[in-house]
């Protein structure tokens, strides 16, 4: 049923299944048959070099509008979704954590937090006190003070303070699995340490987690239980955490060399500029 929602499913355990799949940006394939499954309690890494597709994977599987799904499925909690819209994706358990998070003048955080959490869970809406009791629990979790969720919405953050309320936002909602689109992507270390030791916080048996990067520090704080690595659209390796010193030492090139794949490098992908 297309308007299953997360609560009428949160008895089952939630598994994220892609076969075959094939997409293309404004005529171009850039994914060319991706097959991989993440259930709920695992922490699955992709990485590769930019514009290996990464990006365009995170933002097939969450229906951004201008992906075209061309061949496979996505199955989410037994039923296929490739025809439904974000939203819908949403409510079954589905979370995105953008590697470029989006300012919104003129709206809260904590405003912003409240409207997207009665809209994913709209079985069981919270009124403004319920809300605010939850979402003081996260924030003492996370270590995120009040000022920070008065702001408007990634207005004037810095790169740290967008990461920190992509994982706020992911404690609030709570999905089955989340995919974390190059959460290290320009950050500090100190600011990695306390982004990456959010979502550390949060990975558990109620929460899956699809990890995508393109270096291995974040792999420092976060231990995969799989690492998958991504080239031309295409996952051409898969391993267990020892995969990520293997790949820092070798290199995307050496690794290339080493399975025998043609090309110097990928192309870019179109999202990159979007």
């Amino acid at each position: 049923m297309a308007t299953q929602t997360l609560d009428a499913t949160a008895t089952e355990l939630a598994t994220l299944e892609i076969r075959g799949l094939r997409a293309s940006v404004e005529g171009k394939e850039i994914l060319k048959g991706i097959d991989l499954t993440v259930r709920q309690g695992e922490v699955h890494a992709i990485m590769g070099p930019n514009g290996s597709g990464k990006t365009t994977l995170a933002n097939v599987l969450m229906g951004r509008p201008g992906y075209e799904v061309t061949a496979g499925e996505i199955r989410f909690r037994g039923q296929d979704i490739v025809a439904l819209p974000t939203d819908q994706r949403a409510q079954l358990g589905l979370f995105l954590a953008f590697q470029y998070p989006t300012e919104i003048p003129g709206v809260s955080v904590v405003n912003f937090l409240r409207t997207a959490y009665n809209a994913v869970h709209s079985d069981a809406q919270l009124s403004a006190l319920a809300f605010r009791k939850l979402l003081k629990e996260k924030m003492d979790t996370l270590g995120v003070d009040d000022e920070m969720v008065r702001r408007y919405v990634n207005q004037g953050f810095s790169g740290g303070e967008k990461k920190r309320n992509e994982v706020l936002q992911l404690a609030v909602l709570a999905p089955a699995i989340a995919i974390m689109d190059e959460t290290d992507s320009g950050l500090d270390i100190d600011s990695l340490k306390a982004v990456a030791g959010g979502v550390a916080q949060l990975i558990g048996p109620n929460l899956g987690v699809l990890l995508i990067t393109h270096y291995q520090r974040i792999l420092n704080y976060i231990t995969p239980d799989h690492i998958h690595v991504m080239m031309s659209g295409r996952i051409v390796l898969s391993g267990g955490p020892e995969l990520a010193p293997q790949l820092e030492q070798k290199g995307y090139e050496g690794l290339r060399a080493e399975l025998g794949i043609e090309g110097a490098f990928d192309e870019e992908d179109p999202e990159r500029e979007a």
